[in-house]
């Protein structure tokens, strides 16, 4: 197992003021007692989100594009800055340990550890994102089935799957925080009126399909592990659930892929982006 030092060693030289200084006892604590809050907060979201589309129904749209650059930006930024501090220790875990120890072994969970930290922030920002609808309602954009769906399900995911420090739960996190630096950093530029070639959303929607069939296939896996009786930090209802997710997501994108990239529009068609329009990881 590694031990902290190794993982810090690895994954940053510098380690910032409050990686040293947060609380994650207390993070620990508060997620085991109150994981299933994140239902309670999906509800009321999909109650705002849904009242304030029904509210703006006969009503101008807001344009809110400066707000949407500064939005998707820190989101951006967030994104990037998890990528750094959290693939170090999932590389050295393959190159070190192999891949089986990636995804049973929750020593990225470690007290202490920087890669514990962002965990940590990880698992909150899912509330967090949940603001990105909000823009869409308020400047009527379509609301797809696919975005809201996503939201909610992530959200309720990463909270349970956070309060059992689940070991494949380093892949889910870093494969987000990857998808999601191009993600929002292609919305920001998109509110600043930056204009992409088609490429670039297929890019970011193969990204995420990719993301899809990564995360069914460690599922996959973790559940041979279990089966074969080795010792794992996984558990079936675990595996169900992401299962259920990742291959339902995948559907979803997939479907979307074809219908905005394959499927040949009629002439004059407005085309819209799997990225403008589902605005979703």
């Amino acid at each position: 197992m590694e031990t902290k030092a190794e993982i810090d060693k690895f994954n940053m030289s510098y380690v910032f003021k409050f990686e040293k200084t947060f609380d994650e006892g207390a993070f620990n604590t508060y997620m085991k007692e109150h994981w299933a809050d994140s239902v309670i907060y999906a509800t009321v979201y999909i109650i705002v989100v849904f009242g304030t589309q029904f509210y703006m129904h006969s009503r101008k749209k807001l344009e809110l594009r400066p707000f949407l650059a500064f939005w998707s930006g820190l989101l951006a930024i967030f994104s990037i800055l998890g990528s750094i501090r959290t693939m170090p220790e999932l590389i050295i875990g393959l190159k070190v340990h192999g891949f089986e120890y990636s995804l049973c072994n929750n020593s990225f969970v470690l007290q202490g550890s920087i890669t514990s930290v962002w965990t940590c922030m990880f698992t909150l920002s899912k509330v967090l994102e949940l603001g990105d609808t909000v823009f869409i309602v308020l400047r009527k954009q379509p609301l797809i089935f696919l975005h809201w769906y996503h939201h909610v399900t992530v959200l309720m995911y990463t909270w349970f799957t956070y309060s059992q420090h689940v070991a494949a739960g380093r892949w889910f996190m870093v494969m987000n925080f990857v998808v999601h630096s191009f993600m929002y950093s292609y919305y920001c530029f998109r509110a600043m009126k930056y204009s992409f070639p088609k490429w670039v959303n297929m890019f970011i929607t193969s990204l995420q399909l990719l993301q899809m069939l990564v995360g069914i296939c460690v599922n996959v896996v973790s559940y041979q592990i279990l089966n074969e009786g080795r010792e794992c930090d996984q558990n079936y209802d675990n595996i169900k659930y992401a299962l259920m997710m990742y291959f339902s997501y995948f559907i979803l994108f997939a479907h979307f892929f074809y219908t905005s990239y394959v499927v040949k529009k009629p002439a004059g068609h407005h085309h819209h982006t799997t990225t403008d329009k589902q605005k979703k990881h």
